[in-house]
């Protein structure tokens, strides 16, 4: 249970971290850690704001699962494999959570951009001539 124990603690740590980061502004643009969608990623505002927002429920989480690894090396193997599994859940619905949010959030900062027709791809889609304007059938 020492290998479980750990592997709470470091995605605690985790946790913990991108919540303290984001919530001071201080969490780099990426792919991998805090709110990563489309919107939040579109620019640099968008992205501090949703991982602001997000972050109270990331520190929760990373708290909860700090904890749950301070169970789990109290507890026996049955209560320890209950705890993990009940500390992984609540904290990703924690965390799914704040992260909701928070993409609404970059949303309604950085909205997609608007395209005309179908979209502007129709350089390189299947429906290139439905696009273009229709050619009369008769000659000319």
């Amino acid at each position: 249970m020492l290998v479980v124990a750990i592997l709470l603690f470091v995605l605690g740590l985790t946790a913990l971290t991108t919540g303290v980061l984001g919530f001071f502004g201080r969490l780099p643009g990426n792919r991998y850690l805090g709110v990563h969608t489309e919107a939040a990623l579109r620019d640099e505002t968008a992205f501090r704001t949703a991982n602001r927002i997000a972050a109270p429920t990331s520190v929760v989480s990373g708290a909860l699962l700090a904890a749950g690894g301070l169970v789990v090396l109290a507890a026996s193997t049955l209560t320890g494999i209950l705890v993990t599994v009940g500390v992984l859940v609540i904290a990703l619905f924690t965390l799914g959570s704040g992260a909701n949010a928070g993409a609404r959030a970059a949303e309604a900062i950085a909205p997609p951009p608007e395209t005309g027709g179908c979209g502007g791809s129709c350089g390189g889609c299947s429906l290139k001539n439905t696009c273009e304007p229709a050619a009369s059938s008769q000659p000319a």
